[in-house]
């Protein structure tokens, strides 16, 4: 049976869990992306650029400009706006190439 628009209008998601995003809790939806939870909190900024330390968020929202890379569970260059925000990521601001633990 297939759903329709006017199915999904009553609609209620599930309840929600937390991610942690630079040692803070930040509720997230099931099925919602990383950055989609934190735009919810009023988070717009989740990454410095390389040169000049911009901050970033995300942009396109579909994973091809790479403004939304954040470090997500001790991972960095992860693209927020593709990832699904699981129970107890966590989350940190990314500092320009995301490598501050290599002499690069």
């Amino acid at each position: 049976m297939a759903r329709t628009p006017a199915d999904l209008v009553g609609a209620e998601p599930a309840p929600a869990h937390h991610i942690e995003f630079d040692g803070r809790p930040v509720p997230a939806l099931p099925g919602q992306t990383i950055a989609a939870a934190l735009w919810a909190e009023g988070i717009t900024a989740w990454r410095t650029t390389r040169v000049g330390g911009r901050p970033r968020g995300a942009f396109c929202g579909i994973g091809v400009c790479f403004d939304c890379l954040a470090t997500v569970n001790g991972r960095p260059n992860q693209r927020t706006c593709l990832l699904p925000a699981r129970p107890g990521d966590t989350v940190t601001t990314q500092e320009g190439h995301g490598r501050a633990d290599l002499a690069v």
